[in-house]
């Protein structure tokens, strides 16, 4: 805990500027600045790969009311590059609490500013979009500050997936995270016992590879650079492509290695998110960047009468009329803007959503399509349809 306070800006590139205040006496941080409108899971936004080289507006008035515990990271580092928030909760209380918001921030160093009216700011990226922004306590000035945005690229002009991707092939021995849901069922440990999934790793939320974990499945985690023999010498049941930062135009080697296993394989294949995009992009499709992002926990997607509330976070989507409906089916679309949510190839074992069923943090609605993932790979198991032509012009 601590009592100092420093002044702090926000400065937008388009020159808006909001003052504020920080704990930290010197801090001058650039990022894509988006909002996420969830009202809790502030430290798995933080710790969450998808979110490298943004700050974090969020839009509930105050954060921190749970403190930290140290089961709910998404990843093993923070991403983010800053936070905005109104207020900052000094006096935490949560029946799981391990440490407080306040001290955490302050250990990692996390840029942040508050006391500004995220309302009011939420509003101008909702009218203008999402933009690069900078929080300093160390510049105060608005106009200095402006200028050095000229040398600050934009998100959909860099590969952010090499910047979060596993460096190294692994095997996910962790143990099973606990599960916490309104919904009245255990989670069967053994109903994927003896599936072998390769998780290709874009930037993986760790409660993915958990959600897989707790049905008994084994887990290989491989860089998103991976070629498509790597990924076929573990003989893999299924692969999940997994969420991920950043402009999925630009990851053409990952886009070039899904054609390939989609091509030469029958191999199940899960997308979600960044996965999703990827195999849309695989798949002839096109994506484009969201004014300004679909991030928070009450999504409504669904389609004919048919609703899930979803967790999202993303700034990019797959163009509705890029998708050929001869392969592709759209199970799914983002109730909010009619963009595409979710799809379903028309003839291989290959479907993708651009949510989160892992909720961490958000509702429940979507989990069981990791239990469909595994059903969807049974089937094909016991059919044995891995019949493959030859390879030998595969790289």
């Amino acid at each position: 805990m601590t009592d100092n306070l420093y002044p702090a800006i926000l400065v937008l590139k388009d020159g808006k500027f909001y003052r504020g205040w920080t704990l930290l006496n010197s801090i001058m941080s650039f990022g894509e600045v988006v909002f996420n409108t969830g009202m809790t899971g502030y430290q798995e936004i933080m710790t969450d790969p998808s979110y490298a080289e943004q700050i974090i507006t969020f839009t509930y008035p105050e954060i921190g009311n749970t403190g930290i515990n140290y089961e709910d990271n998404e990843s093993n580092k923070i991403h983010i590059k800053g936070i905005v928030a109104k207020n900052l909760c000094f006096s935490p209380n949560n029946w799981r609490k391990q440490e407080s918001f306040i001290n955490y921030i302050l250990k990692n160093q996390i840029p942040h500013i508050f006391g500004i009216d995220t309302r009011a700011l939420t509003k101008h990226l909702r009218t203008t979009g999402s933009m690069n922004g900078c929080i300093s306590s160390e510049n105060l000035n608005p106009y200095l500050l402006s200028s050095k945005f000229t040398n600050i690229s934009l998100i959909e002009d860099n590969d952010l997936v090499k910047q979060v991707t596993t460096s190294r092939n692994y095997e996910f021995q962790d143990y099973p995270r606990k599960h916490f849901s309104y919904l009245r069922y255990k989670t069967d440990s053994k109903y994927g016992s003896g599936l072998k999934i390769v998780l290709i790793d874009f930037g993986v939320k760790y409660n993915i590879l958990s959600r897989l974990h707790n049905y008994g499945c084994s887990i290989h985690i491989l860089p998103a650079t991976s070629s498509y023999k790597e990924i076929k010498s573990y003989n893999p049941d299924g692969i999940l492509l997994s969420n991920g930062p950043g402009d999925p135009s630009v990851i053409t080697y990952a886009v070039t290695t899904v054609k390939t296993i989609m091509k030469y394989t029958n191999i199940p294949i899960f997308g979600i998110c960044m996965g999703h995009q990827i195999i849309s992009l695989a798949l002839k499709a096109k994506t484009f960047k969201l004014k300004f992002g679909h991030r928070g926990l009450n999504h409504p997607a669904g389609m004919k009468q048919k609703a899930e509330v979803t967790s999202q976070n993303h700034g990019f989507a797959v163009t509705k009329e890029s998708l050929y409906e001869d392969t592709i089916n759209i199970t799914h679309l983002n109730l909010n803007d009619s963009t595409v949510a979710a799809i379903f190839h028309n003839k291989k074992p290959i479907f993708s959503v651009q949510y989160h069923p892992e909720a961490s943090p958000g509702p429940h609605d979507s989990d069981y399509l990791f239990k469909y993932f595994i059903n969807l790979i049974k089937q094909f198991k016991q059919y044995n349809n891995y019949a493959e032509p030859s390879l030998a012009q595969t790289s």
